[in-house]
């Protein structure tokens, strides 16, 4: 039989903007179709085609107050030693916002693409605009930037604060030694190599390197979507051939999951880890993350929109990928179920109460998601025929009574199969774990005791030399663009402090007797634990024949 898919299956339906581009004038349906889940068979969630760099000449204003924005280098409001002159290039450029005209949004729901470029645009002026204020002034984002905001995210289904996809999925471009073409006239594809981040708040590579380093795990996630579709496939059949098949398949996607956590770690080769805390990290920050709540100017003159709530910063959590892999190997919903399938261990370790928040956020970070990934994970969830009640089945019939040995064996390897995809998926947030300790925990656990230590430090008349948090790690970041000189060389003492798995661990769980927030606003290190005891807990145990 052929394993390869109908041609109408809704994955290998192609886009129809993938070599076009949208119609001048008409509307843009590339992602409104009902078979479209923006799902690119070739580039997976990430689009196929390079994303508009630049809004129409309609809307250059916020082009080019976003431009001002980066090229002036805005700092952070909270930035200890903030200069006067920083301080008032901050506000000289907030002053330029709050005078933007009122620009009419309607034009841009012609086109998906001219939609998204608004988000993301409009989304970062928004980050740009809190971010600079001084810890003390009660954020107030004026009319100008709050109306456009709010109705584009209308549109889009989205919250109007930035999102993964306005940091990773639409903020690439091709490097300049990329051509658009082949020499078929073929449109380029993105590959891990051949792109680079559009828009930074701080103009390190360090940044850029950190978006990167999730646009590439995209890119290699489109090879698991793939194996995906073939098992949902080989699943449909049902036979002994199929069953082989989805065994291998399974085998195939343990060993795209281990990539994936391999490239994740490697963003310790880019991405100082202090730069990441002390400048990147808090321009993500939501709502939630903030002291003051944000106060939206100008709904009073259109009664249809609504304030927005809980405003969460851009996360990891909002990948489709992950959640995809979580959906389909039937992690989030039967790991901790009450049928006793699961290895009884590590399901007793994460108690009911805990799993609910767990639900709730991350079925909220979906809300994130543009909202065709929403309806995929929606799709992948209502499947007829789920992997794993498929994987009990056939395990369980090799162990039932007089099976043979063909069924047997076959049902064992399968079980292992799944078995290890699970474990790849476990051990991937293991890696998370690491990068969490090394990124945010170890940081924000220097910036206490150096806090500490300096309310605890009586000054005599003549300052003294204090140590910075930026002393504790070196760093070497560059504008972005330039060459990086910070690498493994640059973080090596770092690294062998905190890189040893077990250590790093520890003191991420260690760190979960104290509240520590990420950027989507969970108690980052008890829910990162629960993740991981639920990944482990879908690991499927039979009793013995």
């Amino acid at each position: 039989m052929d394993p390869t898919l109908q041609q109408q299956h809704f994955l290998s339906l192609p886009r129809p903007d993938a070599l076009e581009g949208p119609q001048g004038g008409a509307p843009d349906t590339s992602t409104l179709a009902a078979h479209d889940f923006d799902v690119d068979t070739r580039t997976g969630f990430m689009p196929p085609q390079q994303p508009l760099l630049r809004l129409p000449l309609e809307w250059n204003v916020w082009e080019n107050v976003l431009d001002a924005a980066m090229r002036g280098r805005l700092q952070l409001g909270g930035k200890e030693g903030l200069t006067e002159e920083e301080r008032r290039a901050s506000e000289e450029w907030r002053e330029g916002v709050r005078n933007m005209p009122l620009l009419p949004t309607t034009p841009l729901k012609s086109s998906e693409l001219l939609l998204r470029r608004a988000h993301l645009v409009l989304a970062w002026l928004l980050h740009f605009y809190i971010h600079t204020l001084p810890p003390s002034h009660p954020p107030h984002i004026p009319a100008p930037l709050t109306l456009p905001l709010l109705r584009v995210s209308r549109a889009l289904r989205l919250p109007p604060v930035i999102t993964y996809s306005d940091d990773v999925l639409y903020n690439w471009r091709f490097t300049s030694t990329t051509p658009l073409a082949d020499g078929y006239g073929n449109p380029t594809l993105p590959t891990v190599g051949n792109i680079d981040a559009k828009e930074t708040f701080t103009g390190t590579r360090d940044e850029a390197e950190f978006y990167l380093t999730s646009a590439r795990m995209e890119l290699r996630g489109t090879d698991a979507l793939e194996v995906m579709r073939g098992i949902m496939d080989e699943v449909f059949v049902g036979d002994a051939i199929a069953l082989s098949r989805v065994t291998s398949y399974l085998c195939e996607l343990a060993s795209i999951i281990h990539d994936l956590g391999e490239m994740l770690m490697r963003v310790k080769e880019v991405c100082s880890p202090q730069v990441f805390y002390d400048e990147i990290r808090p321009w993500f920050r939501g709502e939630d993350s903030s002291a003051g709540r944000w106060v939206f100017e100008g709904l009073e003159s259109d009664e249809t929109l609504e304030r927005p709530r809980e405003l969460s910063g851009a996360s990891a959590g909002q990948s489709a990928l992950v959640h995809a892999l979580d959906v389909f190997l039937g992690v989030d919903k039967y790991s901790h179920g009450p049928s006793g399938s699961s290895s009884s261990t590590a399901s007793s370790s994460t108690s009911a109460t805990a799993e609910q928040p767990r639900s709730s956020f991350l079925k909220r970070m979906q809300e994130y998601m543009p909202r065709h990934h929403r309806a995929f994970l929606n799709h992948l969830a209502n499947s007829p025929r789920p992997l794993r009640e498929y994987v009990l089945a056939n395990s369980s019939s090799a162990t039932s009574d007089a099976p043979s040995e063909e069924s047997k064996d076959s049902g064992a390897e399968l079980l292992q199969a799944y078995n290890a995809a699970v474990q790849a998926l476990k051990v991937f947030r293991d890696k998370h774990m690491i990068i969490v300790a090394l990124y945010i925990v170890g940081p924000a656990r220097r910036a206490a005791a150096a806090k500490a230590a300096t309310s605890a430090f009586v000054p005599p008349a003549a300052p003294s030399a204090t140590p910075t948090l930026s002393d504790a790690t070196p760093t070497a970041s560059t504008p972005s663009g330039g060459t990086s000189t910070h690498g493994t060389e640059t973080h090596g003492k770092e690294t062998q402090n905190v890189e040893t798995r077990g250590e790093a661990r520890s003191e991420a769980e260690e760190e979960g007797k104290e509240v520590l927030k990420g950027t989507g606003g969970t108690d980052l290190v008890r829910f990162l634990k629960s993740v991981r005891d639920q990944t482990r807990g879908a690991l499927i145990t039979l009793p013995e024949a």
